[in-house]
């Protein structure tokens, strides 16, 4: 009986590994498979402003300015003017149109020492679309857009450590209630959230000078999905954003910080099926709470994939006399997970009362439909304002 058992046992483990090799050898050829991730509101991840858009969309751990809204909520509690206002504008895809812009503006106020609360504007203008009907005669117009508010609060924890919370409102509409294969269509609507640290420390003594050192982490647009049917619904593009900086003061006039950002996607992996009887991954049609925690290890082709998911940005900063900026940038997708491979590069002039931002695009591969996308900032110190009245 014994006998028999232990032959029974074996033939067992040959099948179980026999079915496990053929499973991974049918995995493989998922590597290197086009699989990018599904969700909608895709403005939200557009880098809006001049700074960040010059240094390869960095911006969880560089130093507090005006746009930290979109970057890292919690940056403003230790932002240097008591109140500022800045806006942007992005002519998007230029080379394809002509009339498609990203506005941006931003708003913050010191309460305290302490606190800090902000406010901003996204508005995404999508130009012109002229509908037609079946046999192709026109059938009306439409103005698309899309837009954010948001509201936050940031408040620091002690000399080194912040916090914040953002709260955001999202209104996409661009279908203007077309009927689409028999299907009515309405503007989308969703609430979304951001969670938000950052740490500084300004005392990094190394050279005989101090340096500064800087971490955040900001988990953005958590928030209910979003439709523009009544059978369909789609992830908001829940991000998790990780980075640091580091600015090393090489004399009174010049300094130089350098940064890295990665993100994660914190939405499911669409599954893929190799033939009609192996399919791969998880089902994606899971709440938003599942998403996120699913998005961690739901590849279809396993870690490789799930690697490959992370992006990352690099970018550099040069300041003379805190008034004149130079900036550059790399920012990497792979190429499996949308491929965008882009340079950037930029500059920044700081007036007494207002700071003017500029930023261009290179990618990496000709003919890229973000090619010479260009980016324009103006802020306004409040506080520098007030200070250049009463010296007048």
């Amino acid at each position: 009986m014994m006998k028999k058992l232990t032959v029974a046992g074996f033939l067992l483990t040959l099948l179980s590994l026999s079915l496990f090799g053929q499973d991974d050898i049918l995995k493989q050829d998922l590597v290197g498979a086009n699989n990018p991730l599904e969700y909608s509101a895709s403005f939200l991840t557009i880098a809006p402003d001049s700074r960040s858009g010059a240094m390869g969309d960095v911006g969880a751990a560089t130093s507090p300015d005006y746009n930290s809204m979109r970057w890292n909520p919690a940056k403003y509690a230790f932002i240097e003017s008591d109140m500022g206002i800045a806006a942007s504008l992005t002519p998007w895809l230029r080379n394809l149109v002509n009339d498609i812009n990203l506005y941006y503006l931003t708003f913050y106020k010191r309460l305290d020492k302490k606190q800090t609360i902000a406010a901003s504007l996204l508005y995404f203008d999508l130009g012109e679309i002229q509908f037609t009907n079946s046999e192709g005669a026109p059938d009306g117009q439409h103005l698309p857009y899309e837009m954010s508010f948001d509201v936050a609060y940031s408040r620091a924890f002690s000399e080194r450590i912040s916090g914040g919370v953002a709260f955001r409102y999202i209104r996409s509409d661009i279908t203007g209630g077309a009927v689409v294969e028999g299907t009515e269509t309405t503007a989308g609507n969703a609430a979304a959230a951001d969670v938000s640290i950052f740490y500084l420390n300004d005392e990094v003594n190394l050279y005989d000078n101090f340096h500064t050192f800087t971490f955040g982490i900001n988990i953005s647009n958590i928030g209910n999905k979003i439709s523009y049917t009544e059978i369909q619904k789609d992830f908001l593009p829940t991000n998790l954003k990780i980075g640091s900086a580091f600015k090393y003061n090489i004399d009174d006039y010049n300094s130089l910080t350098l940064a890295l950002d990665l993100n994660k996607l914190l939405v499911p992996t669409p599954p893929q099926e190799i033939n009609d009887s192996t399919f791969f991954g998880e089902p994606n049609d899971v709440s938003v709470a599942e998403g996120m925690i699913q998005s961690f290890y739901d590849a279809p082709a396993g870690w490789e994939e799930e690697l490959n998911e992370i992006k990352y940005s690099v970018g550099a900063e040069y300041w003379y006399a805190n008034q004149f900026a130079v900036r550059a940038g790399y920012f990497h997708e792979h190429h499996n997970k949308g491929n965008r491979k882009y340079f950037t590069l930029g500059a920044g002039l700081k007036l007494n009362v207002f700071t003017i931002d500029f930023s261009y695009l290179v990618p990496v591969k000709q003919n890229n439909p973000l090619a010479n996308t260009m980016r324009f900032t103006l802020g306004l110190d409040f506080q520098a304002f007030r200070v250049q009245q009463k010296q007048g």
